[in-house]
Parts: structure tokens; sequence; C-alpha cells
């Protein structure tokens, strides 16, 4: 029995490699075995992703993608000999078997008699640093389902979503009965200098942020470019054979030749203006001359995915990782333009899709009433394909099916209503520019002149944890300016800056039902007010802020907003870090070290490289003494987090953000039209 032919297991799996597939595949097998074993230089495998969710390809369509790509590639397998893995969603499973079902039978044939992999996915392909982990853990469970119930086997290799990776989501892949997953080896490497790159060819085990480990094959995002080339006719056959012949050695090697799309072959979306005309000798049929070539080269041998794992015993390979740093705390796959920022806060507008996605999340989580059929419904609205390239036509369906799902929600379970705390007034003072607040536990300093920014907060009788950074504080040119907490900042190409960083009237009262103090004020911008009311609560130590930008249009830029800058005498250095939720269980990333800066631009067109999922609502800085956090409601607004940190001598440059809107080519500013209601608490301990 293969290693894909597996009932789903009822918990976690156990042991770090899955049953070896019959046959080596010309593999080396573990050490010990080397005399008895046929050393072949490289074994190569290839994996082609299935989706009939393609982001612009139109419903109508789904039927030409089928026989223009999937039949071929199922041709391939089959007459060519070639054992390819094949991934899909079960959605994608769910439509070929409504359109073709006489594909699913095929691809159940020859499953059953190992001619594919099957390779697994989830229900929907999704963005597990940007989901709840409820979400992230339904989505690869129903996904096993699904394929059992279409294919009748489960897989036990995965490959990731999207390739988007973060700590926390090692366990939800074990707990779905995966014994192994494939993700992007260039971009978790890049941040890794310490790795040697050696590694890419062989399995390693990935550590999670809670302690779990998985084996890990690599994609390699070069190579299935490389492939898509050939194909498309940029380059020759002998140059291709030779470019995969290269990562050969002495020493058995693995490489993925694809990890991607299978409908990029004989099949344009239309996604660009500059797609190339499909190769008029047939892009499968080039394919298929490639893959032949490379059966007779005797530097290549072909392999399952699942082949390549006893590799895990080489002495290059089974080391234990963790792919995720505080540089790129979410990596994804090909070049840094690929990042999560686009399916998070860009597209024509990811910011609302995804706030209604949460929305509907709270109402169905720990619900009684809510069935199968609803999660199955809410895992398909978050597909990531909603959230990049999405055809106008698409967008206008889906927005219509979203809206009515909240619709048609089931009622939440009640909450308990906690006992009011005694009512402790804060008290308030102005002097000039100035409002100082002191709740007995906190003092907040806000500046007037400035948008209601954080001048300063920390504990009664303390310094200051945050607040400004005055113009020359910090001793680094890079950083001469003035630095604030607090402010918002829309940024637009070609454009000067529009921020909240302007004076305006304050109105200032007392919450009488909690003895909050509440400030208020509405600052005029180019584009449109934006009204702000810094709440300073008498009860904790928290600032709540809300920012209604009543813009008529937002633009094709980046909104950022609660800045929070630390001060740097407040905080030990050498013990600073940064924790958050991207999926899963907290992950915390040592900062003290490390240049982070995850909202730098990538080019002119992408303008940020990173962000964390917040997916628990919260971005904390701590030194293990004293600890900022930044927290928010999902389903208010589904913002990411930004980092940025810089050492300095024996200090350093800190500060927290949210990001609510990026640029990249995912963009579609039609549409994008306020008001726009952002908020956000700022907690200290």
């Amino acid at each position: 029995m293969s290693a894909q032919l597996r009932t789903i297991p009822s918990g976690p799996s156990s042991g770090l490699l899955p049953p070896q597939a019959a046959g080596s595949g010309g593999l080396l097998p573990v050490e010990g075995a080397a005399s008895a074993a046929r050393v072949t230089p490289l074994s190569a495998y290839a994996v082609f992703h299935l989706n009939l969710m393609f982001s612009s390809i139109e419903t109508e369509a789904r039927g030409t993608v089928i026989d223009r790509c999937y039949r071929p590639l199922l041709d391939l397998a089959e007459h060519g000999s070639i054992p390819v893995g094949i991934e899909a969603t079960g959605l994608t499973l769910e439509f070929i078997d409504a359109l073709a079902p006489d594909v699913i039978r095929r691809m159940r044939r020859l499953a059953g008699n190992g001619a594919i992999e099957l390779i697994g996915s989830g229900y929907a392909q999704t963005i597990a640093p940007l989901l709840p982990a409820e979400a992230v853990r339904r989505n690869l469970m129903m996904g096993q389902e699904t394929v059992a119930r279409i294919l009748g086997v489960a897989p036990a290799i995965a490959l990731v979503n999207e390739q988007a990776w973060s700590g926390g989501i090692v366990a939800h892949y074990r707990d779905a009965g995966f014994s192994a997953v494939i993700a992007d080896w260039d971009n978790a490497a890049q941040h890794h200098a310490e790795w040697p790159k050696l590694w890419r060819y062989y399995p390693q085990i990935a550590r999670g942020a809670d302690g779990a480990e998985i084996p890990v094959l690599w994609s390699n995002t070069i190579a299935f470019q490389k492939l898509q080339r050939y194909a498309h006719g940029d380059i020759t056959l002998d140059a291709y054979l030779d470019y995969v012949a290269s990562h050969a050695d002495a020493q058995p090697r693995t490489l993925a030749l694809y990890t991607n799309d299978a409908e990029c072959f004989d099949f344009r979306p239309g996604r660009f203006m500059t797609e190339e005309r499909i190769h008029g000798e047939g892009e499968w049929a080039r394919l298929s001359r490639a893959f032949a070539a490379m059966k007779e080269d005797a530097r290549i041998s072909f392999v399952r995915p699942s082949e390549a794992l006893p590799l895990l015993a080489h002495p290059q390979g089974g080391k234990r990782l963790k792919l995720e740093t505080p540089e790129n705390p979410t990596p994804v796959k090909k070049q840094l333009k690929y990042n999560i920022t686009r399916w998070a806060v860009s597209g024509r507008d990811d910011f609302l899709i995804n706030s209604l996605c949460w929305k509907a999340f709270r109402a169905l989580d720990g619900n009684p009433d809510a069935t199968v059929d609803h999660w199955r419904e809410l895992l398909y609205l978050w597909s990531s394909d909603f959230r990049t390239h999405i055809t106008r036509k698409r967008w206008d369906e889906f927005l219509e099916r979203l809206n009515h799902f909240i619709t048609t929600l089931p009622a939440p379970p009640a909450k308990a209503t906690a006992a009011a705390p005694p009512v402790r007034h804060a008290g308030i003072s102005q002097h000039g520019r100035f409002i100082d607040v002191d709740t007995g536990v906190m003092r907040v300093r806000l500046d007037a002149r400035r948008g209601l920014a954080i001048d300063a907060m920390g504990f009664a009788g303390a310094k200051p944890l945050v607040g400004g950074l005055p113009h020359g504080a910090i001793d680094d040119i890079t950083l001469a300016a003035d630095w604030y907490t607090g402010n918002a900042v829309l940024e637009v190409p070609g454009e000067a800056k529009v921020t909240d960083l302007e004076p305006l009237t304050p109105d200032i009262r007392i919450d009488a039902a909690n003895g909050d103090a509440l400030i208020s004020g509405v600052i005029d911008t180019r584009l449109g007010p934006i009204s702000k009311t810094m709440r300073i609560h008498a009860g904790e130590p928290r600032v709540s802020c809300e920012t209604v930008f009543d813009w008529p249009v937002l633009g094709k830029g980046s909104l950022r907003l609660g800045h929070v800058t630390l001060k740097p005498d407040a905080f030990d250095a050498s013990r600073l870090s940064f924790s958050t939720h991207n999926g899963g269980a907290m992950e915390t990333c040592r900062l003290s070290g490390h240049s982070v800066n995850l909202g730098a631009p990538v080019s002119y067109l992408v303008s940020a490289q990173s962000g964390v999922g917040m997916t628990e609502g919260m971005l904390e800085a701590s030194d293990g003494t004293s600890s900022v956090r930044l927290e928010i409601d999902q389903a208010e607004g589904a913002m990411i987090g930004l980092v940025e940190h810089k050492p300095i001598e024996d200090s350093f440059f800190c500060r927290l953000m949210l990001s609510a809107l990026e640029v990249d080519d995912t963009r579609k500013p039609e549409g994008l039209s306020g008001p726009r209601r952002l908020c956000w608490s700022l907690v200290i301990s």
C-alpha cells in the first residue's frame, strides 16, 4: 500500500515518517542499505495544483479547464508513465465531479494503481496565517474527508495552501493526519543565512510554535518557473534538461520539478495584458516530451513525492528547523512581492470581505446550531482566489453570496453579562497642546496639536512605555524624524502623505457609565475629514481608539494606523521580542540582534513585504518584564500587524502598527470607498 492510501486517522498521526511507498524510485534508502541500492544522482518529482476557483477563470470556463488541463495531465501520468503528484481542494474535486464525473473515476483508478499520488490541500484554498485556528483546523479535516469521499483515499502529504506558512499551523496538519507537507524553500531560506544550500535537496523537519513537528519536502520556485518557461517556448528542451541535471551530485538528492498550477498549460485565464500566446505545438505535448526525455536521462530519476521522504535519514536531511523568522514570520512562495498582504488588505476590497468572514466565524464558532454546510460555505467564502485577481463578474456574485450568508447565520448563543466594576473616574487636565489623563493606575498624555497622538503612556510613577520620540532622539540618521504613537498615515505612490497629525479642537468628557475619559476631534485632510475618539479606560491600563475615515474614495495607497512607538529606555533591548498568532498557537520572535521592517516596500508596485495575521486579535512587544499589546476585533475590521525594529548600539528603535490597506498587483481601487471605521486598543502590562 502506498503512503497515500490510508483512511483518515481519528487523531494526531504518530511518528515522523509515513509508510514508504512501494518501489524506491532510485532513491538511496536509509543509511546502512546503500550497498544494496542503485544510487541515482537526482530524484525528481512533480506536483500539479488543480484549482477551479482560480481567480481570473470565469465559472463557465471550468469545463474548458478540465478538458484542456486536467485530462492531459492524467494522460501524462497514465500513458507517459510519469508518477505525478496531483493536489486539489475538496471544492475543486466537487466541481470536477459535477462537471466531468468520468475524470473523477479516472483519478480514482490512477490513484489506486499508483500512477498518480494524491497530495492534500484543504476543503478550500485558504491562507492559514490569516484565519482563526478553528477555521484552519476544520479546513484541513474537511478537505481530507472530501477527498476520501470522492476519490476513496486520504492523502498523507499536503501542499501548504499558497505555501503561506506560519509556526502555528504545524499542529493542524499533524492533527488532520498528514505525515509531511510541501513548503517553499526559497522564501524561507533567504532569511536563514545559517542554512546550508545543500539542505534544499533533502527533506527536513519543520518545528511549530508549540513544539509540534512535521517532515517538510521543499518546493523550488526557480524549478517550477523553468518548467513553465520551457512549456511556453521561452527556453529549449536542452537548456531545461541541463538546468535540471545541474542539481545532480554524486550523493543522492531530490528536487521538486513543479509545485504549481496545472491551469497555466494550454489555457490562459486572461489575468494579464501581457500573457503569452499558447504555444502552437501544444504545451502539454511539450511537457510530455520533457518528461520523456528526463526518463531517458541517466542523471535524473522520477519518483513520487512520498518516495523522497526516506532521505530524511541522509546526513543532510532531518534537521529540525523553524521556517519563520522575525524578518519573515509568514513566508510564502516565490519572490517577496508575493506575500500575505495580497490576501489580507489588497485585492478589490480584502479588508471588507475578510471582516465579514470573521463576523460569520464568530457566529458559528461554538454555536450548537452551526452545521457542516455553514462551515463549508464559510470556507468557500474565505477562499484565497476571491482576494487576488478575481474578475468583476465573479466579484459581484461573490459579494451577493457573502452578504446573503451573513443574513442567514444562526443566532449566536447568549453570553453571560459580567458584573459592572465599580466606577473610577479618570482625572483630566489640559496644558496648552497636551491633555493629561490620570486613572490612578496609568497616566496618558495626548497631543492635540498632533491629532491626539499619544505623547506618553505608562504606569503611574514609572517611566512611560510608549509615546512619541522627537526629532533627533534616535542616534541614527536614517531615523532622524518625529515618531508618534496612535496616529494614522495614508501613503499614495507619487503623492504627499495624508495623516491625522494635524491640530484639532478636542472635545473632552467623562463617560458617566464607567468613568472613562473620552477625547475626540476632527482632522481635515485633502481627501476628507478624519473623526477620531480616544478612550482612556479608568478601570484598566488600556487606551482605545476609534477612527472614521469619511473619504469618498480610499484610493490606491497604503493605510496604516495604531502605530505604537516603544520608549527605548523602558525596555531591555537584549530581551525584546514580539508575539502574535498566525492561524494557530502563539508565536514569539526574538527581536534582539534583528533588523525587521515588515512594512518596507518591495518595489514601486508592492508596498509591504510581509505581515502577521493577528488571528487572536493581538500583537505584543515584550522584554519579559514590561509589555505593550495592540488589540483589534477582526470582525470589526480585519487588519494585519506590522513590526519594525532596528538595533542601535546598546539601544533600539521599535514600533508596532496595523495595516488596513496595501498596494500590489492585485489591487483594484475602483469601488473602494468610505467611510471606513477602524478601531484598535493599546494595553500595557
